[in-house]
């Protein structure tokens, strides 16, 4: 997604991200221990100062990705919510985590570098596993919504787990193979099969 047309937001947009591609690349190469905020800092080419305008933390800094990422669900539910009513809740769902999944094919190797950097890590992955459970109940709640469900029923939840783990499926999947497919085919490609009903490969033969 490109930076807001604004100057002032346009500089703390190109900020953050500065530091947050610094800070992934830095703990990719080197751990998360061997990596202190002064050497993201450094890398970025701002103060420690301005990084703690930024983030709390490095790890905030290697898993936020983006300094709108709580007004990007926001905007991603708009746009689930505002899919056509003959459009499945489930392609609905679908057609907006694929414009998700297309903005991390457009920064390949930042995200191969955090996908490694969050693997590698514990305390990574703990705050990448909390960050997005702040995001799922907004998102189970739009489900429901567009359903004309409650938010409490199976359904909203199983929904956003399947297609979720279709994206994490598809983005493992791709770190494992260094980016040599795209993330958005191998998306389509667990989605056709979740659509296909999970056939067994064993018996596809």
């Amino acid at each position: 997604m490109p930076p807001p047309p604004g100057l002032r937001e346009r500089k703390k947009y190109e900020t953050h991200r500065a530091l947050a591609v610094a800070a992934v690349e830095l703990v990719a190469e080197r751990g998360l221990d061997a990596v202190t905020v002064e050497d993201i800092a450094a890398t970025a080419g701002v103060s420690v100062r301005t990084f703690f305008n930024y983030f709390a933390s490095k790890e905030d800094a290697v898993v936020i990705a983006y300094p709108d990422h709580l007004e990007r669900t926001e905007r991603a539910i708009g746009r689930f919510l505002a899919q056509p009513a003959e459009v499945s809740t489930l392609d609905a769902l679908v057609t907006v985590m694929r414009e998700e999944v297309a903005d991390v094919g457009a920064n390949p190797r930042e995200w191969l570098a955090r996908m490694t950097a969050v693997k590698q890590n514990p305390a990574l992955f703990h705050r990448a596993v909390t960050m997005n459970a702040q995001q799922a109940e907004p998102l189970t709640a739009a489900i429901a919504r567009r359903a004309g469900c409650d938010p409490a029923d199976l359904y909203p939840s199983l929904l956003l787990a399947v297609v979720g783990g279709a994206m994490n499926a598809a983005m493992l999947r791709w770190r494992e193979r260094g980016g040599e497919e795209t993330v958005s085919a191998l998306f389509d490609e667990a989605v056709a099969s979740i659509a296909a009903g999970l056939p067994d490969p064993q018996r596809t033969r």
